[in-house]
């Protein structure tokens, strides 16, 4: 028993990268960025691409901000 993958369209792929920007959380960042990162890839044109920069550009950011804290907080500690 084999089950089938569904192909996302491209509408489809920019939907899900605006539904994992607005769900990450600080302990699923990295893994929620990957996955968006692996979708913006898969898109066809530069086009399609330039969508989803803000979404993409907003979990990069996330992503710094919460890993300066937890450099700062491991600084403290020593």
């Amino acid at each position: 028993m084999s089950s089938r993958l569904k192909m996302l369209s491209t509408d489809d792929k920019l939907a899900e990268i605006r539904r994992l920007y607005f769900s990450t959380t600080k302990q699923t960042i990295q893994n929620d960025l990957a996955k968006a990162l692996d979708l913006l890839k898969s898109m066809p044109s530069e086009e399609d691409r330039e969508r989803a920069t803000v979404y993409m550009e907003g979990m990069a950011q996330m992503r710094s901000d919460w890993g300066r804290g937890e450099k700062k907080n491991r600084s403290r500690r020593r």
